[in-house]
């Protein structure tokens, strides 16, 4: 991956465009097998040849060591190993990604190319596949043929450098405590978002994707037309994620936004995707309040701000 290569990840500001249309863009990589792994565009910065890596005394399993990249020393995570692939030994490629307020490199075999994606033909692992899978959050195919696994890099950054804990958390007083609704297609972010919300002691209830979201929304608000009540006096927020299977949290924050029935319940985005760029387009499409994964105790204040109006 060349000079040409490295301009067109840099161009990803000025395709944020997507992430209003249910589409996406995924970097296609190998890690020396033959198997096809995606990340989303949105979270890389940049991809380079593999450089010199120094290690370092008391790395976390999985962390190759570090790199100066431009000034900035950033850790190198060896993704075959993390993944348990004994064939990941032909890494040349580094794909430096940014997300959740974190710089690391992945260190990877070969990386593809770009290709655009609609989230509608991006599936959820099912079955034995999804108890296997672990990293992998979502699966979709190619014109080839290929399958291509989509990867949790949150959770991978979670198991390999740690994550946040919860701290401990004041409950919200009984008289805000309506039902928050969140969707997540990352088993990492529901249980912390769980975390929370148990610990401010809120009723909630979940989705695992954006349709399913959408649906299960959709029947709730019917339910509180058959009892002609307003949502709202049930319903106090509703939490999306910006990336997820089949109907991202763009389109479904518009879709919420349009619909009359859900007037004056907020929408939180709670995303990986930490950019300006995704903020704006979070506001172009009606989003309240944006919180960067995973920052706990932001994550409750803002959900406690929210519910008390």
């Amino acid at each position: 991956m060349g000079t040409s290569d490295y301009r067109l990840i840099n161009m990803v500001d000025q395709k944020t465009r997507l992430a209003g249309s249910n589409r996406m863009e995924l970097l296609l990589f190998s890690l020396g097998g033959k198997e096809t792994f995606g990340i989303n565009v949105f979270k890389v910065r940049e991809v380079c040849e593999k450089m010199a890596i120094t290690e370092t005394p008391n790395m976390p399993g999985g962390v190759a060591g570090i790199v100066s990249l431009r000034g900035a020393i950033i850790p190198v995570i060896h993704l075959g190993e993390c993944l348990g692939f004994t064939h990941a030994q032909a890494e040349g490629k580094l794909v430096i990604t940014e997300f959740s307020g974190h710089t690391q490199g992945f260190l990877v075999g070969d990386v593809d190319r770009i290709v655009r994606v609609d989230w509608e033909q991006v599936r959820a692992p099912q079955g034995l596949l999804a108890a296997a899978a672990g990293r992998i959050t979502a699966l979709t195919e190619l014109p080839d043929g290929r399958l291509v696994s989509i990867l949790d890099v949150e959770q991978i950054l979670a198991e390999v450098m740690g994550d946040e804990p919860v701290p401990p958390l004041e409950a919200i007083v009984p008289e805000h405590a309506r039902t928050v609704f969140f969707t997540d297609d990352s088993a990492l972010a529901r249980k912390k978002i769980v975390q929370v919300l148990e610990g401010l002691k809120l009723p909630f209830q979940q989705a695992h994707n954006g349709r399913e979201a959408w649906e299960k929304l959709q029947a709730l608000a019917a339910q509180a037309d058959a009892e002609k009540r307003r949502l709202s006096e049930t319903l106090g927020l509703v939490l999306v994620d910006a990336e997820m299977p089949e109907m991202d949290g763009y389109v479904l924050t518009r879709s919420l936004k349009a619909d009359a029935r859900f007037a004056g319940i907020p929408v939180l985005m709670h995303s990986s995707l930490s950019s300006v760029a995704n903020k704006k387009l979070g506001q172009q499409v009606g989003v309240d309040a944006y919180v960067a994964k995973f920052h706990p105790h932001e994550l409750a204040e803002t959900i406690a701000r929210m519910l008390r109006g």
